[in-house]
C-alpha cells in the first residue's frame, strides 16, 4: 500500500472518532480531515527518538485507529512538544507529539488543531492550563488523568474532555499512552501555562 493510502487510512480512522463526539468543533474537525484525503502533504521528517516506544504502544492496542497509525507510522511527523520550551529538559523528552491539523499545517486549519501525543511510562506530564477547548481520545495504553477536579485511570477508547481553562495532567503507569488530541475555539498556543501542582 502506498504512503498515501496509508496516510488517508489514518486520517479517515482519526475522522471517525471526532466525528462520533457529541460536539459541533468535533465534527467540523472530523470533515476537515476526510476533505484532506487524497491531498498530498509533506511526508519527510527526522525519524522520531521514541519511534520504537510508538509503535510498541499502538501494537498493544486492539481499536481500528491504533492499528492504522501504526501501519502509516513511517509517515507520521512525530516531533517534539510545541510547548517543549516551557518545560525542563527531562520532562519535554517524555513526550512525542504530532501536530496533523493547524493554522500552520500540515492539513492546513485557521479554526482547529488536532493530532497526536505519545507519553512514556513512567512519566508525569504537569498540571496546565489553555485558552482552547480540548478533547483526549486515548488510543492505546492508560494513564491516571486529572480534569478539573475528576482524577482516575483512563484507558484506550476512552475521551476527556477540557473545556477552556479547565486545569489537567496526567501520569503514566507500566505502559505510556498514545491519545489524539483536538483543539478548538481560541486556539493560540500563548496562553499555555504550566500551574501550581499540588
Amino acid at each position: 500500500m502506498s504512503h498515501a493510502s496509508l496516510l488517508d487510512t489514518a486520517l479517515a480512522a482519526i475522522s471517525d472518532v471526532y466525528a462520533a463526539e457529541d460536539r459541533a468543533a468535533a465534527r467540523e474537525t472530523a470533515r476537515q480531515l476526510r476533505l484532506a484525503m487524497g491531498c498530498p502533504f509533506d511526508t519527510a521528517h527526522q525519524p522520531c527518538s521514541l519511534d520504537a516506544e510508538i509503535r510498541a504502544c499502538l501494537a498493544f492496542s486492539t481499536l481500528p485507529v491504533a492499528q492504522a497509525i501504526l501501519a502509516a507510522q513511517d509517515f507520521i511527523p512525530w516531533g517534539i512538544n510545541p510547548v517543549a520550551g516551557l518545560m525542563t529538559e527531562q520532562a519535554a523528552a517524555m513526550v512525542a507529539v504530532c501536530t496533523l491539523l493547524d493554522p500552520d499545517g500540515p492539513i492546513v486549519s485557521p479554526d482547529f488543531r488536532l493530532g497526536l501525543l505519545y507519553m512514556r511510562p513512567g512519566s508525569y506530564y504537569p498540571l496546565h492550563d489553555h485558552d482552547a477547548d480540548e478533547t483526549y481520545v486515548l488510543i492505546a495504553g492508560s494513564a491516571l488523568w486529572t480534569a478539573g477536579d475528576d482524577r482516575r485511570w483512563r484507558h484506550a477508547g476512552e475521551a476527556i474532555h477540557h473545556p477552556s481553562h479547565m486545569p489537567h495532567a496526567f501520569r503514566t503507569g507500566d505502559t505510556g499512552f498514545v491519545a489524539l488530541w483536538r483543539w478548538s475555539g481560541d486556539i493560540n498556543n500563548h496562553s499555555y501555562r504550566f500551574l501550581p501542582d499540588p
